[in-house]
């Protein structure tokens, strides 16, 4: 993975919901997210995520972070994605109340 992201944050606000995803993302854990354009990915998370500094296209430094997913129809399928394009994750794994 490079250093480079297309979207970085350095909003406080911004870097809490980035940091409040990684929570809910466990090693194993399996998951579906409700991504930013309406679509959905459902999985394992390979590792737990974390944020990290990269650099947007103009240069300037910030956080996001990616988390990789083993797709539930087809583990040998892998999706990468950005925290910053989740919406909500569901777990899958724990009962709902």
């Amino acid at each position: 993975m490079g250093r480079t992201a297309e979207r970085v944050y350095t909003d406080d606000a911004d870097i809490a919901r980035l940091e409040a995803l990684v929570t809910q993302l466990p090693d194993e854990a399996r998951v579906e997210l409700l991504l930013a354009d309406g679509s959905s990915v459902t999985g394992t998370v390979s590792v737990r995520p974390t944020v990290q500094t990269f650099l947007d296209p103009q240069g300037g430094e910030g956080i996001n972070g990616v988390v990789r997913i083993d797709d539930a129809a087809d583990p040998a399928r892998l999706h990468w994605v950005w925290l910053d394009m989740i919406r909500e994750v569901r777990r899958l794994d724990i009962p709902a109340p």
